[in-house]
């Protein structure tokens, strides 16, 4: 049994390149759409079928320490610029452990950059500066 790991890092991957890594990350999860309906039963009652619609998923969000590296701001800039067949790309949420090997990956498709925030800038806080993006996507599959 492998010993459980305390520590883990979440990394952004686009077009398999590393763009940066994470403290947070939440919104890994699809679901289906419930699409109910009534029927009759041979014996003339009344229940309520249920079946699966359309699938859908959560935006993701990762949050990081603010560093020097703009990749975020720039990626979430093609948005504002009107530029999203540009914006849209392809990229994984990739979990390591404290040896940076990969433990998990989950793919996501045409993902963008819907909102990007800001640190709260406080100059008697002990808080670390951070950024947190959200990003939206057309499907996620673990790989």
């Amino acid at each position: 049994m492998p010993d459980l790991m305390a520590t883990f890092n979440f990394v952004l991957e686009i077009g398999g390149v590393e763009m940066a890594s994470f403290r947070k990350c939440s919104g890994v999860e699809s679901e289906t759409e419930i699409i109910e309906y009534k029927e009759a039963t041979k014996d003339g009652k009344i229940r309520i079928a249920k079946m699966p619609g359309a699938m859908k998923w959560s935006d993701i969000t990762l949050e990081r320490r603010i560093d020097e590296s703009k990749a975020l701001w720039e990626w979430r800039k093609q948005v504002e610029d009107g530029d999203i067949d540009t914006a849209r790309r392809d990229g994984s949420i990739v979990i390591k452990d404290s040896m940076k090997a990969e433990v998990a990956r989950w793919n996501f498709e045409r993902g963008w950059v819907s909102k990007w925030t800001g640190a709260e800038l406080d100059a008697g806080s002990n808080e670390v500066a951070t950024e947190k993006v959200v990003i939206t996507h057309e499907g996620l599959h673990r790989a």
